[in-house]
């Protein structure tokens, strides 16, 4: 009985270190810091699935990750916006064109902050003041499942999305660009 004691001590104990390995393993893979550098903002109308931490990436490379989600409450164009600010890494420069949307990982997945640099020659500043000012909500799953059941023309669900564009400035909505 004693002998028999000891091996499920020492099976036990070795079940403990794959365990641990595992989770050493895991944590120092997944890449879950914070990146740190410099501050770039946007502002959206809604940010479904989006949180402090969350990876921001170009062409699915991470180069940064959300630092803060803010409310906007004062009365004016930005009114009701959330402002999302970005951590970047320095050695990224960011054409003033570039867009920023919430994309998807998977149909099951969770969500991340995708930016499209554009084509000016021009680059956001990275004095913690540069602004991302072209920006595209996410497109959200029970609203593609309204449109498809219940149908809609897309003359209504143009003019509306336009209009809650030029209620919002220069926040864009899916599918409609800012007009300035």
């Amino acid at each position: 009985m004693n002998n028999n004691n000891v091996f499920e001590t020492i099976l036990g104990a070795v079940v403990l270190a794959f365990a641990g390995l595992f989770i050493v393993f895991a944590y120092t893979s997944a890449d879950l810091r914070k990146v740190q550098g410099y501050i770039v903002s946007a502002n959206f109308p809604m940010i479904d699935g989006i949180m402090e931490g969350t990876d921001v990436k170009i062409n699915g490379v991470k180069v940064g990750s959300i630092s803060s989600l803010t409310l906007n409450t004062k009365h004016g164009n930005d009114q009701f916006l959330v402002t999302v600010s970005m951590s970047l890494r320095n050695d990224v420069d960011l054409p003033e064109d570039t867009i920023a949307m919430v994309a998807n990982e998977g149909l099951l997945g969770g969500k991340y902050m995708s930016l499209e640099p554009g084509i000016e020659d021009d680059i956001i500043k990275k004095d913690g003041t540069g602004r991302i000012v072209r920006t595209q909500a996410p497109l959200r799953f029970d609203d593609l499942i309204g449109k498809l059941i219940y149908g809609s023309t897309a003359a209504s669900d143009t003019s509306s999305h336009a209009a809650a564009g030029a209620q919002h400035g220069a926040a864009e909505t899916p599918g409609t660009a800012s007009v300035q």
